[in-house]
């Protein structure tokens, strides 16, 4: 019987928050790995994530067609995790995930190895958020170029070095009033290691061909509930400010230049005007973590190990009662 390490998957973007939990799990299963970035010598951290000589990390920018060609050489699967949250210099979001993918996809049938691409819930063609319009585009380029591939739409990603959890507790450690916007849209916070174990389910066939999971938590939380977790998981007591969205807009034309976790662009603000959750229509065909058999972790019972950091006491404060 054949090897998991008879099979080469390449993963692109392999060294991004997402991408190291997908090269542990599937490491964790034996599969040789491929990690395609745009700067290899930075990703030597990834390693020791499998046994010697199991990682290998090579050059490649979705902007470039050839690059992207070579790094697919001899695989027989592609996972693209490439995506950007803001926009810099050639790094836009048409550029990274709607030609970036299109790229990968069109390189991937030219060897015939399978794809498992990562969108994001919210991918809509018809959105205002351009981030949103572009993982729509990407989705349909995708499967324009291989029909067999599976899409992996995540909600809102949670876990250690997170920019989502982390820069709110970074935030409340600094100032006493956190402005709050988008209080009542709901989110479906996914723990990073279930979408990675999904992503790696995938690649050993138990996702459906051509289909787009939606990948959620076990809990739908509004934008306030949420806060309000992580500051009571940091023990801080911190005034939370509601901030209308036209008000957040104009803050954001100039957060956009900030720095680290002050930076807010108008196309977040954009996003977060709507829900970020699992359909029914995803829940009834099976389309989800709880379809592939992924019982998933709640933002509670992950989130403490990582943000007793941001503390006053770190791991040794005594927590409020």
């Amino acid at each position: 019987m054949a090897s998991n390490l008879d099979t080469l998957v390449t993963v692109f973007g392999g060294s991004g928050f997402l991408g190291r939990n997908v090269v542990r799990a599937l490491c964790k299963r034996d599969y040789r790995v491929r990690v395609a970035v745009r700067r290899p010598e930075l990703a030597g951290y990834l390693q020791p994530s499998g046994k010697v000589g199991q990682v290998h990390t090579v050059q490649a920018n979705l902007r470039y067609p050839a690059s992207v060609e070579a790094a697919l050489r001899d695989s027989h699967v592609a996972i693209n995790l490439v995506g950007v949250l803001t926009e810099g210099g050639a790094q836009t979001f048409d550029a990274v995930q709607a030609k970036g993918a299109e790229t990968v996809a069109k390189a991937a049938a030219a060897v015939d190895a399978g794809l498992v691409h990562v969108s994001a819930i919210g991918a809509d063609a018809e959105s205002p958020s351009r981030y949103a319009r572009a993982k729509a585009a990407g989705e349909a380029a995708v499967l324009g170029a291989v029909p067999s591939a599976t899409i992996f739409r995540p909600s809102v990603m949670f876990g250690p070095e997170d920019q989502f959890t982390n820069r709110f507790a970074a935030l409340a450690r600094m100032s006493p009033v956190l402005p709050l916007i988008g209080e009542t849209t709901r989110m479906q916070p996914v723990y990073v290691g279930d979408v990675a174990t999904a992503i790696a389910d995938a690649v050993d066939g138990k996702a459906k061909a051509g289909a787009a999971y939606e990948l959620g938590g076990p809990e739908v939380l509004t934008m306030r509930e949420i806060i309000e977790t992580i500051l009571e998981i940091t023990d801080r007591k911190r005034m939370l400010i509601p901030l209308p969205f036209g008000l957040a807009r104009f803050q954001a034309a100039l957060l956009q230049f900030a720095p680290g976790a002050f930076k807010l662009t108008p196309d977040q603000v954009t996003l977060l005007e709507r829900d970020n959750v699992v359909s029914e229509a995803a829940k009834v065909a099976g389309l989800t973590l709880e379809g592939l058999g992924i019982t998933p972790d709640s933002l509670e019972a992950i989130a403490p190990q990582y943000l007793w950091r941001f503390r006053a006491a770190g791991q040794f404060q005594r927590m409020s009662v």
